[in-house]
């Protein structure tokens, strides 16, 4: 029995050692770590158990047979963050350059199993050149296996992706079903078609990065959430962001000390933000001051700047807060920023985290452009997203907010359970001059001074539709509040909110607008 003790360990020792210091370099070279030197960092020390760590392919020809390293260029097992649970799987890429073939599958469909029974986060850390291609269709319906499982755990436990190297062709899929991406500028790529077949079918010549890079993926398409320029600090991040998230879809968020008074004054949102509705601002500024310690992680950060999306703590609990951003095009709702809230609003009704909303908004982009794209379609997921939610949900209204674009940002009409607004707030079907214009139109037109007489009435629509009062006299607005006094009237309805119940017709599932 020793002697077979001594054999096991000297082959436990071969399978952490990999391919050999030659392949580490390489590696290294290339700017990446490898999937082990990962997984240190992104799991508490000592804390990861492997599983398969000994399994091997069985295909044959293509010299395959004469290709059997352990672990068959996967790493699986589980582990903790912060002394939590996840599961995780990590990409070698220094073995059959991380590309996945039918065992290589299996160890992943095990540990996404294990992960959904467990009701624990999945984290995917991707370094592979897709399917492995002398394995042919088995690698293809390995593929199919990873989308399935990841579609049915998809609301149910949080899937984050971290990309770490190339992720190509039918590969890139499984990330775009997860619930956050992570990219790494110069090192991870993504793309459906490689710069190679782009040149071929159109003749155009294009970068791997400038193809399909995480600048790209952070800033046009929005596939990625968050960039980062090294492992460690994309890895640290991940670390951060499960500290906002539950295990599963049937635990809440997990809360933290509160350091940060509750009841604790804003007073410099007074001077934040202009009473002018014209004047910009950044949003992120009302952000610190009414969240704990200034603290907060902004989601798709370089996408979509016209809208903010973060989560952060409220007196210790985790709140997901949508916010117009007046600094970037006045804090219009367009496409990208439509697409954007609606993925993040249901993400946080998935995993049972209250909703803050802060409004600013003069209403959806115009132009042809957008029509066309379909901004009537994109802006409905957002309406949609929201009117699915039943986490608690909270508007507070800063400044304007008209047209559709009031009702679509978590107006009370449309399920809010509370809404605040501050005197400075401006709700109309759209701004008073253009309101007058159309109003009056006869009228403006026929006076001696046209100019005058316009100037007038727009004054006339403000103070009779447009006075901060209006909408609380209705019962569209629960109350008109103090900004100062912001932070404390969340805290407080927050915690009369926490254990909100609420009951759903029964149905498969919606249809949402695609």
């Amino acid at each position: 029995m020793l002697e077979r003790t001594v054999e096991l360990q000297e082959l436990k020792d071969g399978v952490l050692d990999g391919p050999g210091e030659r392949a580490t370099a390489q590696q290294h070279a290339r700017g990446k770590l490898t999937a082990r030197e990962r997984i240190d960092l992104l799991l508490d020390p000592g804390s990861f158990v492997e599983v398969e760590g000994l399994r091997r392919h069985r295909a044959t020809g293509f010299g395959l047979e004469a290709r059997r390293p352990h672990t068959d260029g996967v790493i699986t097992g589980w582990g903790t963050v912060d002394g939590r649970t996840v599961f995780v799987y990590a990409h070698d890429f220094r073995i059959f350059g991380g590309a996945l073939g039918e065992a290589h599958a299996a160890k992943i469909h095990k540990i996404m199993d294990m992960a959904e029974s467990a009701g624990a986060p999945l984290i995917s850390l991707n370094d592979g050149a897709g399917a492995r291609i002398q394995e042919g269709v088995t690698a293809l319906a390995g593929y199919g296996g990873i989308f399935t499982r990841n579609v049915r755990a998809s609301g149910v436990i949080p899937q984050i992706s971290v990309m770490l190297g190339p992720c190509a062709g039918g590969a890139a899929y499984s990330p775009a079903l997860t619930d956050f991406v992570f990219m790494v500028n110069g090192t991870s790529q993504m793309f459906v078609t490689g710069p190679d077949v782009v040149q071929a079918v159109t003749g155009e010549h294009i970068s791997h990065d400038d193809l399909g890079g995480a600048r790209v993926h952070s800033r046009d398409s929005g596939v990625a959430a968050f960039a980062h320029d090294d492992e460690a600090s994309c890895l640290e991040e991940v670390r951060y962001l499960l500290s906002f998230l539950p295990a599963n879809n049937q635990e809440t968020p997990p809360a933290a000390p509160a350091g940060d008074p509750a009841d604790r004054r804003t007073d410099r949102l007074l001077d934040l933000v202009p009473a002018d509705p014209a004047r910009p601002y950044d949003m992120r500024t009302v952000i610190e001051e009414v969240v704990d310690d200034g603290e907060y992680l902004e989601v798709h950060a370089h996408w979509a700047r016209n809208l903010v999306c973060a989560l952060a703590r409220i007196d210790g609990q985790v709140v997901g807060l949508v916010a117009n951003q007046p600094m970037v095009t006045a804090g219009v709702l367009d496409i990208d920023a439509s697409e954007k809230g609606a993925r993040f609003v249901a993400t946080c009704d998935a995993f049972n985290i209250p909703l803050v909303t802060l409004v600013d908004v003069p209403g959806f982009l115009p132009g042809a452009d957008q029509e066309h794209r379909g901004i009537i379609r994109h802006g409905a997921k957002l309406l949609y997203a929201y009117c699915s939610a039943t986490v608690p949900r909270i508007q507070v209204i800063l400044r304007k907010a008209y047209g559709g674009a009031y009702i679509v940002m978590d107006s009370r009409s449309i399920g809010a359970d509370l809404s605040f607004a501050w005197p400075s707030n401006e709700i109309a079907v759209m701004g008073a001059e253009g309101a007058a214009n159309v109003v009056f139109r006869r009228e403006i037109a026929a006076a001696p001074d046209p100019e005058a007489r316009r100037a007038e009435l727009v004054g006339q629509y403000r103070e009779e539709l447009m006075h901060p009062y209006y909408a609380a006299e209705r019962g569209l607005v629960d109350d008109v509040i103090d900004p100062a006094g912001t932070r404390a009237v969340l805290a407080r309805s927050l915690a009369a909110l926490r254990r909100k119940r609420s009951s759903t017709p029964y149905r498969k599932h919606g249809n949402p607008p695609m």
